[in-house]
């Protein structure tokens, strides 16, 4: 039987806190498929998922694979996927159970009133325990409580983008465009919430704190000294987003404007951590980068650089002495490691 929305847990020798994210799930009941996906795990991850998977044989099931990373899992729960709707839940995350069950009523709702939406999003927010929670809530950018398209949008600042956290998909529109992430390549969550967008025309907005975002755990991807030994790994996603999707200059500003907030969000991000290795050859690999971006993409490096004097690390590493450049850009990255708590 077909169910309403499916949902991944990809997960790599994650014993610890697996049970967590699926317990958290299975308030959803029948409407809600659990697809858990072990990904080549060497502890009791397998073990676990196919407990669950007995257990509640019509709502969960566990998918096992020789190890491809976070996309290749993706992937894999992509092609069994039998709901309507999509949405990643990493195994170190978890959902609030009656969010869960508004957001299930709301997307039961959309279809029995014959409104598909090829987007559902809701807020999240930034867990870390040993520190604040902040909360990432759109109601200042989307409508609330109808079916929508870009040109409804409010103009996204950065910390309005729409992460993985807050969107769940129309299954047959992922499958339609062609979604395609890399194994064993991090940061790969930029390509799924931003390939997909070119196809992305109607959207619904609920305004609930569904997703909890756990940051802080030790080896986590997004932990600096992680990412600083996958740089090579942030490069190619960035490369592949402005390979993948060439951007419409002539039709619907308001979702031309979020994708370039988007893309150049992560472009962004690729400038303060090449410049946090305090490597030469990283600095090198970043000229060459923003000289391919500008070469490959000029309306686009234009844009970035619309502003003469802006907060934007492209912007301070393009214009600025570089030792200035470091200063500034460290300085940036302090600021947010503090406001949202990574």
């Amino acid at each position: 039987m077909n169910k309403l929305l499916s949902v991944i847990v990809p997960c790599y020798n994650s014993q610890d806190y697996l049970r967590r994210a699926v317990d958290s799930l299975l308030p959803g009941g029948d409407r809600l498929e659990i697809l858990i996906v072990d990904d080549g795990s060497t502890d009791a991850t397998g073990l676990i998922a196919d407990d669950y998977a007995r257990s509640y044989p019509q709502r969960v099931r566990a998918i096992h694979q020789p190890n491809g990373g976070h996309g290749g899992a993706i992937m894999a729960g992509l092609r069994e996927a039998s709901g309507r709707y999509f949405r990643v839940v990493d195994s170190d995350d978890w959902v609030e159970p009656d969010a869960l069950t508004k957001t299930l009523d709301a997307l039961e709702a959309l279809e029995a009133r014959g409104e598909p939406v090829d987007m559902f999003i809701t807020n999240f927010i930034f867990d870390k325990a040993a520190r604040h929670r902040h909360r990432v809530r759109y109601k200042g950018v989307l409508p609330e409580g109808w079916v929508f398209g870009w040109e409804d949008t409010r103009r996204f600042r950065v910390g309005d983008l729409l992460m993985i956290h807050a969107v769940s998909f129309r299954t047959g529109l992922l499958r339609d465009c062609g979604l395609a992430l890399p194994e064993h390549c991090c940061y790969e969550d930029n390509l799924f919430v931003y390939l997909p967008l070119s196809n992305v025309e109607k959207l619904y907005y609920l305004d609930v704190d569904l997703y909890h975002y756990v940051i802080g755990r030790q080896g986590q991807s997004t932990q600096v000294s992680v990412i600083l030994k996958r740089l090579d790994q942030q490069l190619a996603i960035n490369r592949e987003m402005f390979r993948a999707v060439e951007l419409d200059w002539t039709r619907e500003p308001k979702r031309r404007y979020y994708m370039l907030r988007y893309i150049e969000m992560v472009t962004s991000a690729t400038v303060v951590y090449l410049l946090l290795s305090g490597r030469r050859e990283d600095e090198a690999k970043l000229d060459a980068f923003l000289r391919e971006v500008r070469e490959c993409a000029p309306k686009t490096y234009r844009w970035f650089c619309r502003y003469p004097v802006t907060y934007s690390p492209i912007v301070i590493f393009m214009y600025s002495p570089k030792w200035l450049a470091r200063r500034l850009i460290n300085a940036l990255y302090r600021f947010a490691q503090w406001y949202f708590a990574f």
